[in-house]
């Protein structure tokens, strides 16, 4: 540090500056911002709790995984808490503004949706069409999943407290509770199937950037909104 003479104060221009704040890493002009760091983690705790979830529940219900385990009230234990701990992360996720954003995306089917959606079940996803940030498939899924994950948790306390409610509620309980959890683990396999065979996809979950190029096949729409409006992009208000 230096000081103008007669002073033994620094001066501005020596001054050591703080050090900036975490923020997301630059993007290259070839990419764009697909998830922030809050929807990450919002995703990938939400992964790994329902992932709990139904590996527990596959020891607990199939006979021959069930005999490898010794300590059977142990995987009741985390059955449970991973069960009711399901919407914790969304709940808390809820106060990011990205995060509110991508749900107020997926909760809205816009016309184009009912096009993707058409052409996928006619011709498979690759020839769909536009599709926005997220395509009719996955606003169904991320749907299902989420009106599934409150059912699931409803009929989980039922089992879990049975003295709170009568028989034939805890039969019609454990009936809606199975059957759905095998409906759930059917879905979350093909999920994984689709993100296994899209790279670009996986790499935009885990680090939240994609390629402009993958954006602009897979999600055209999306793409042509991220533009500078000088290149083609939405206009301002």
């Amino acid at each position: 540090m230096t000081s103008r003479p007669g002073s033994a104060v620094p001066t501005d221009a020596t001054m050591p500056r703080p050090p900036a704040e975490p923020t997301e890493q630059v993007l290259r002009p070839d990419e764009l911002r697909r998830f922030t760091t809050a929807e990450r983690w919002v995703h990938r705790t939400t992964a790994v709790t329902m992932m709990v979830a139904i590996v527990t529940a596959a020891f607990l219900y199939l006979p021959q995984l069930a005999e490898l385990v010794g300590r059977r009230r142990l995987l009741v234990t985390v059955h449970e808490w991973s069960g009711v701990l399901l919407p914790l992360p969304l709940a808390v996720g809820l106060g990011f503004r990205s995060v509110r954003a991508d749900l107020r995306r997926l909760n809205r089917f816009r016309p184009e949706d009912h096009g993707w959606a058409w052409r996928a079940m006619r011709h498979g996803t690759r020839r769909a069409g536009p599709a926005g940030k997220f395509n009719a498939g996955q606003k169904l899924y991320a749907a299902f999943v989420a009106g599934s994950t409150l059912v699931m948790v409803g009929t989980g306390l039922i089992l879990w407290f049975p003295h709170l409610a009568a028989l034939d509620v805890r039969t019609g309980a454990t009936f809606v509770h199975d059957w759905l959890a095998l409906v759930i683990g059917v879905l979350v396999l093909g999920h994984l199937r689709m993100a296994f065979k899209d790279p670009e996809s996986r790499h935009g979950m885990r680090t939240g950037r994609v390629g402009r190029a993958w954006a602009r096949r897979e999600h055209t729409l999306w793409e042509r909104e991220e533009r500078p409006q000088d290149e083609g992009g939405p206009a301002g208000d």
